[in-house]
């Protein structure tokens, strides 16, 4: 019995392969148009499609007040004898003047909670971040709201 589907002498009609080639064809259309509005910063990022390849900004509105090495002695558990402790403090440019003169408060702040943090916490190499973040909000109550930015920690050394 044949079927209707058999053409002539039982071989199947070809299909037509219009319809591949047109979807390849706007695949291909579609992704380029896509790359094409991402790349150009049409879409996701116009603020750095104008940027461009010029020349960054000049850095305005910060300034950094050193802070003096702190020296803290560290408890009879603890694998080593001494951290070494030096900061920097960024400050907005109209804040340069205030922080200064809090310099030897900040400095009190600092010893007082190094001095009280538990010695493993220190040598846990994973912990710096934490009691970075606690040590900056301790200058920021300092200091006042809105005038210290970051905390900069360029020595820990543990001996």
């Amino acid at each position: 019995m044949a079927t209707a589907e058999a053409g002539v002498g039982g071989v199947p009609p070809k299909r037509s392969r219009k319809p591949l080639v047109f979807g390849l064809l706007l695949a291909v259309l579609l992704g380029g148009g896509g790359f094409y509005a991402t790349w150009s910063g049409m879409i996701l990022g116009a603020d750095q499609a104008d940027s461009g390849g010029g020349a960054p900004e000049p850095l305005t509105g910060i300034a950094f007040v050193p802070l003096e090495p702190i020296i803290v002695s560290l408890g009879p558990d603890a694998g080593s004898k001494h951290l070494r402790f030096r900061a920097q403090v960024e400050v907005i440019d109209s804040a340069v003047a205030d922080v200064t003169l809090l310099v030897p408060r900040i400095l009190d702040v600092l010893n007082s909670y190094l001095r009280a943090i538990d010695t493993a916490s220190i040598e846990d190499p994973q912990a710096l971040a934490r009691m970075r973040a606690q040590m900056l909000r301790r200058i920021q109550i300092v200091t006042g709201e809105g005038r210290v930015r970051d905390l900069l920690i360029t020595e820990f050394v543990l001996n």
